[in-house]
């Protein structure tokens, strides 16, 4: 059977259990190294809770909701985290220096060849610590994982990237500039605020199409996935940095230009395997932040989500730090050269839905 077909058969049937389990070998032996590699270098690994009364803030992020219930049979919502990122902070804030975690998550209205409704997120963490080490980390990771593979390649869809060269790293405004001929910065003034209609305008101008009730971030991702993910992370890998501000809800902005913050994403043959921040760590202005995404977030998709008062309270103890979230799932696949994320995951969900 060719794995990259779909097939009417469970996954637990033995002929597809037997064409999918090279890949799930590879797995398990990237996830030993990065281990171990995790270890050598100090790291703690730990292991936080899937429940949290907030699965995360970001507007365009879906949870899987459930309910607690008391002692008493008293009912009060949980939810299943879209991120360990929320506990980690909470250990940073307690004393930890490098953590790590390999983390089960959970993301409702995602299924596809890159998406699964719960997949394993690597996350990692350095307090006292810029996020250019974390580009570094990427680095040695990407590299670790290859070597594992015995491969000198990742490779999805017909694309392939040299894991071992050094990653070639752009801003956000450098890609919207060279892949769309757009001046983002243009539509974002000195405190982060953006301008609507100009963006609307650039985008017009370079032949993209727009929609009279587009948002800000609307335009913006509409030409980051239709115009430069395209393009990132072919023949080398990508680093997408600086992101503006209003894109980055949980990072600090940069010293030299507070239109923009400390966040990277990293691509590899057109795929995002990571998301990395220079941590925000001022409270009130993280409750702002979230607060502004639940409202967009409403707007959407008519729900909103709590905010957690325990972490914004852990803020005001937590050191400076850099921490990434990376996607294990899509980092085997690109390693192993499996076409889809359920082929790399021992026990995939049941398709629902159809």
């Amino acid at each position: 059977m060719n794995p990259s077909a779909k097939t009417s058969s469970p996954w637990w049937t033995p002929d597809v259990h037997a064409d999918r389990r090279p890949f799930l070998l590879g797995r398990n032996a990237i996830q030993a190294n990065l281990r171990a590699y995790f270890a050598k270098n100090d790291f703690l690994e730990v292991d936080p809770p899937s429940l949290q009364v907030s699965p995360g803030n970001e507007a365009h992020l879906h949870a899987f909701a459930t309910q607690g219930i008391t002692t008493a049979g008293e009912h009060f919502p949980l939810y299943l985290h879209t991120s360990p990122e929320f506990s980690c902070k909470k250990l940073l804030a307690a004393g930890e220096q490098r953590i790590s975690c390999f983390a089960h998550v959970y993301r409702n209205r995602e299924r596809g060849p890159l998406h699964h409704p719960e997949f394993t997120m690597l996350e990692w963490y350095r307090a006292n610590t810029g996020y250019e080490m974390l580009m570094a980390d990427c680095a040695d990771i990407l590299a670790l994982a290859a070597e594992t593979s015995k491969t000198k390649h990742f490779t999805y869809n017909g694309r392939s990237v040299d894991p071992f060269l050094e990653a070639e790293r752009i801003s956000v405004a450098e890609a919207f500039e060279r892949y769309a001929g757009i001046d983002l910065l243009a539509s974002i003034d000195k405190n982060g605020e953006t301008d609507r209609d100009h963006l609307k305008a650039a985008l017009t101008n370079a032949g993209i199409r727009t929609s009279f009730d587009d948002t800000w971030a609307d335009l913006f991702s509409r030409v980051v996935v239709e115009r430069i993910e395209p393009e990132l992370g072919y023949g080398r890998v990508t680093i997408l940095d600086e992101y503006p501000s209003s894109e980055a809800a949980l990072a600090r902005r940069t010293a030299k230009d507070g239109r923009v913050s400390e966040r990277f994403e990293l691509y590899a043959c057109g795929v995002e395997l990571a998301n990395a921040f220079g941590e925000l760590t001022d409270s009130k202005e993280q409750r702002i932040r979230f607060e502004q995404e639940m409202i967009e977030k409403q707007r959407v998709y008519g729900e909103t989500y709590p905010l957690d008062e325990d972490l914004l309270a852990a803020l005001e103890l937590m050191p400076a730090a850099s921490g990434i979230a990376l996607g294990f799932d899509r980092l085997v696949m690109l390693a192993t050269g499996a076409p889809r994320i359920d082929l790399v995951m021992w026990a995939p969900v049941a398709e629902y839905g159809r």
